[in-house]
């Protein structure tokens, strides 16, 4: 590394990058397995379906006012709430082995989530020298790389093994953890002055054109993350938890490059290329389903979520002062949740009245509208690292 590169790895980004991680853990255990405990207690894919839904729904309500608060400076107190959160909604799920009950534990553990990672993204973005901007994001979303290898394999596992039970304790068990890190935590001080609430200035409008791609393309991620177990458990294919592992392992092998890459050369090759590889999964998974199409969907749909997010994120958050970090981190991750819990919920009804195979091709056809978004209204903004590279910005 050139002496001019400012140091990356500090003791703090390492603990926010594991802080994350735990975060992630407990979140995608319980997404990858959550259908299975609704039609445990009752429901079906139509029910799990919104169950995705309204989890994504709060927490697109709780974001621009927790990026409010962390515009005002409360880092590290708004992730203390997140966590605590995070640590009791699972236990939540077997106190109230009810239906309803279970999806009011849902929207309090979607709140939750919207406190955690809205924070954990913006200290992240506090501590990255911005030289290494996105190369840094790059690497703290390897964490939600880890864990999507990690978390819905060892979620599946536990739940067919040993039970709901302990499925939700493990979760728990991860949220403590983070707790123990987040108080080793020092986050960097942030002088900004106390904002009044104003609600048009709860979203970023710099983050949008990132966001509004994301969001699009999030919907196809969020039929892929809410239903692939079921999928693979009704056609006979290998388990879900074999997909999410190669999935997550090539998410992680393109996370290792795709910051430096957005940082010299601009986002647009991921654009481009990371809609067109789920695209082509979709249409795998629903025209021709056998286990080698199967598998390498896995490694399509890798790719397509490793390179696309982080580098729409960097994109989102890379101009935007310390005082608006915490907005633009929320509109990125609102436009996130609303594409996981919207595709979730449109994947459902789509299960329920045509069957799986047309559900994943109507599916693909958002990831034809992301690229249309981001070719519209993504590379021609400033936010763009293409267009910052273009215009010798960078």
């Amino acid at each position: 590394m050139p002496k001019s590169e400012p140091k990356l790895w500090t003791r703090d980004f390492v603990l926010i990058i594991l802080i994350n991680f735990l975060v992630f853990m407990n979140h995608l255990m319980i997404l990858s397995t959550f259908p299975f405990y609704v039609e445990h207690l009752g429901g079906s894919e139509a029910m799990a379906g919104l169950a995705a839904a309204l989890f994504s729904i709060v927490a697109v309500l709780c974001r621009p006012f927790i990026g409010w608060m962390l515009d005002c400076g409360k880092r590290k107190s708004i992730l203390l709430v997140g966590l605590a959160g995070m640590a009791l909604m699972p236990v939540g799920y077997l106190v109230f082995s009810v239906l309803y009950l279970a999806f009011i534990s849902r929207l309090l553990h979607g709140a939750s989530l919207a406190f955690s990672n809205t924070s954990t993204a913006t200290v992240a973005t506090d501590v990255i020298p911005q030289p290494r901007f996105a190369e840094g994001m790059g690497m703290f979303g390897l964490a939600t790389a880890l864990a999507t290898a990690c978390a819905p394999a060892l979620g599946l596992a536990l739940m067919d093994r040993l039970g709901f039970a302990a499925l939700f304790l493990t979760a728990t068990g991860c949220a403590l953890l983070s707790l123990l890190f987040l108080a080793l935590l020092k986050t960097p001080p942030v002088r900004v002055e106390r904002k009044p609430l104003q609600f048009n200035g709860l979203l970023d409008k710099d983050a949008l054109p990132a966001s509004a791609t994301a969001l699009v393309f999030m919907l196809t991620y969020g039929a892929l993350e809410n239903f692939t177990a079921k999928f693979a458990a009704e056609q006979g294919l290998p388990s879900g938890g074999l997909f999410f592992t190669i999935m997550a392992v090539v998410l992680l092998l393109t996370r290792l490059s795709a910051g430096k890459v957005t940082d010299r050369h601009g986002e647009s090759v991921f654009a481009y290329t990371c809609n067109l590889a789920m695209l082509a999964a979709f249409l795998l998974m629903g025209l021709v389903p056998n286990v080698y199409t199967y598998l390498l969907s896995a490694v399509l749909a890798g790719y397509g979520f490793g390179g696309l997010e982080p580098a729409l994120q960097s994109m989102a958050v890379a101009i935007a002062p310390p005082e608006r970090r915490g907005s633009a981190n929320s509109t990125f991750l609102c436009a996130y949740d609303v594409g996981i819990g919207v595709g979730g919920g449109i994947a459902g009804t789509l299960i329920s009245s045509f069957g799986y195979g047309r559900m994943f091709v109507l599916m693909s056809i958002f990831n034809l509208l992301a690229i249309l978004i981001y070719a519209l209204f993504g590379r021609t903004h400033p936010s763009s690292f293409t267009y910052r590279k273009k215009h010798g910005l960078l």
